[in-house]
């Protein structure tokens, strides 16, 4: 008789790659690659914009709009060990660009947004 338990063998393939890098995926493996993190409820808008911009380079993204104070939402973002934190404030939404974070604290500085797409990208190849 022969037994397949493809389920089973997938999900000990699953718990294998969380155990191994401890939840924090590699940027082509993240379920969110970026989260958006405006200052305040005024840089809203452009957040969205920046998300779609994103999406429409087939990066995985969300935005983190809740009425949390910043910090707040750069804790949640690294305890949800996503790879990319976009910080965008009065200065970014002026110049167009973003605050870039990456995980483990990292600061990139401030970045366009098609610097942006092809460093996510790239960091997914």
């Amino acid at each position: 008789m022969i037994h397949r338990a493809i389920f089973g063998s997938l999900e000990r393939f699953l718990g294998i790659l969380i155990e191994h890098f401890g939840g924090a995926f590699p940027v082509w493996l993240a379920p969110t690659q970026v989260t958006i993190v405006p200052i305040a409820d005024r840089h809203n808008d452009y957040a969205f914009e920046v998300a779609e911009t994103l999406m429409d380079s087939n990066i995985r993204v969300s935005v983190d709009d809740r009425g949390e104070r910043m910090n707040a939402k750069i804790r949640l973002a690294q305890m949800q060990k996503i790879p990319y934190v976009l910080v965008l404030g009065d200065r970014e939404l002026d110049a167009k660009t973003a605050s870039v974070r990456q995980l483990g604290g990292e600061d990139l500085g401030v970045l366009g947004l098609q610097k942006i797409v092809k460093l996510i990208s790239n960091s997914s190849d």
